[in-house]
């Protein structure tokens, strides 16, 4: 018997530790760079319009089945789903004014991160979004997970996204974010691809850190799913529209304090046909008020973040280079 009780035998796999383990479960630990935000800014926050109203599955569309997740659970199957396509739709036809008016109000620069199909079928909405003077980012083909998708079909996803969105937005998207799941090979192709600067396919800090891919130094800044208007869906605790400000601007309040002594980020998700509904939009007026009168946050785009972070580590210039599919 080891210090650690009985041995239990082979099947409950090899040992693991820090030497080799294929997971980073310290990051910075107690030692984050000494890196300042822009203005002496104690945390960089983030604002990101998530853009998939018409890249949700549909079999009206020829997908294979039906979304099923909105203000419910439920999803219809073998036939198409008129209602579901329906709730998806207000956030082009509502939603995305008032948050875009919303952002302008409160001069806040946000990352659109953009369903390449979506874009397809709303051109409108993302020149109008860069004509805001806002980011658009890659949020996939569809609004999909790729957890599964074998490596050929997501590098044709990589390639189909990033030159669609760089051709109705006339500048080419820096960042990617897959839907919850991504692959063991989306960073390595998003390398591959030379156009992404950063990705967002992770969880796990509250800060932006650079990853080794390929020969690339690869900034990832991580997304978060609770300071997030997701959680005014099924499940989620959010009522109203104070309950999503009031939320974040704990959560701004506690990395504020830590800003004090090491940088700090926040994220921020938004949803055109979530937040964007008349008694939840107030929750985001409330949430930028707070942030501005509190006078220590810089609200910046992603790809403003990632680039000021290569740049405080001493990293060279980033310059896309995009290899061919």
């Amino acid at each position: 018997m080891s210090d650690l009780g009985p041995d239990l035998g082979p099947d409950l796999g090899p040992d693991l530790g820090p030497e080799h383990d294929r997971r980073d479960f310290l990051g910075y630990g107690r030692n984050p760079p000494d890196i300042i935000w822009p203005g002496g800014a104690r945390v960089a926050v983030s604002i990101v319009v998530n853009v998939e109203e018409g890249a949700e599955l549909s079999i009206g569309d020829g997908d294979e089945r039906n979304e099923g997740v909105y203000e419910v659970a439920d999803e219809v199957e073998g036939v198409p789903d008129l209602c579901m396509e329906s709730h998806f739709a207000y956030g082009t036809r509502a939603g995305y004014w008032r948050i875009a008016d919303v952002l302008d109000d409160a001069g806040v620069p946000a990352t659109f991160s953009t369903c390449a199909r979506a874009a397809l079928r709303s051109p409108w909405l993302i020149k109008d979004a860069i004509q805001r003077g806002h980011e658009i980012s890659c949020h996939g083909w569809r609004w999909e997970t790729h957890a599964g998708m074998d490596v050929e079909t997501e590098r044709a996803v990589i390639h189909r996204t990033h030159r669609t969105l760089s051709e109705i937005a006339g500048t080419p998207p820096l960042g990617w974010h897959t839907r919850s799941c991504s692959t063991p090979a989306t960073r390595r192709l998003l390398a591959e691809h030379g156009g992404f600067l950063y990705d967002s396919n992770a969880y796990d800090d509250d800060l932006p850190y650079v990853e080794a891919i390929g020969g690339h130094d690869h900034v990832v800044l991580p997304y978060a799913f609770d300071t997030n208007d997701m959680r005014f869906g099924p499940g989620g605790h959010f009522v109203h529209g104070e309950d999503f400000a009031r939320y974040c601007l704990a959560a701004f309040d506690r990395l504020a304090r830590e800003g004090e002594h090491a940088p700090r980020m926040m994220s921020v998700g938004l949803h055109l046909r979530i937040i964007g509904r008349p008694a939840r939009i107030g929750g985001l007026e409330m949430l930028l008020s707070g942030l501005a009168e509190r006078g220590t946050a810089w609200t910046a785009p992603r790809a403003a973040i990632a680039a000021h972070w290569r740049t405080a580590l001493g990293l060279p210039s980033w310059e896309p280079k995009i290899n061919p599919a």
